[in-house]
């Protein structure tokens, strides 16, 4: 079996967000086992799995991102949508636009301390555009 549903995530402002919740709410009940993929339709936004626990992560991934690629660059070309423009594609290329997550026991098969990120790098992205393939 497979299974595609397309949702859109809440707006999120310049940061990591965790959407676990948000992610499992959207999704159709789950098979016993399978995989679930997910792909972000965005160039500025980006999904990845990281620490659900400790807030001071998502902080410190956005302060981490936001040094290792820095706004106004003069070599800059792509500069025609505002100063976080470039610096979000080339964030998004970092981290990717697609995570796999296996299902066990029709659940989220995750570590204890993983949750879903998005990785939101524009000011204000809106609502960004999910794809999520369940194979069971």
């Amino acid at each position: 079996m497979i299974e595609q549903k397309e949702f859109t995530l809440s707006p999120h402002r310049r940061g990591f967000h965790l959407v676990t919740d948000e992610v499992v709410r959207n999704l159709p009940p789950l098979p016993e086992a399978g995989l679930l993929h997910l792909f972000i339709k965005h160039t500025s936004a980006a999904l990845s799995l990281n620490e659900n626990a400790d807030p001071d992560v998502q902080t410190d991934m956005t302060a981490i991102f936001d040094r290792l690629v820095r706004e106004r660059e003069p070599y800059y070309q792509h500069t025609c949508e505002g100063d976080d423009d470039m610096p979000a594609h080339a964030k998004s290329t970092l981290v990717g636009a697609s995570i796999t997550i296996p299902i066990s026991h029709g659940r989220l098969n995750m570590g204890i301390w993983q949750g879903i990120y998005l990785c939101e790098f524009r000011n204000r992205g809106g609502g960004r555009r999910v794809v999520a393939t369940i194979i069971g």
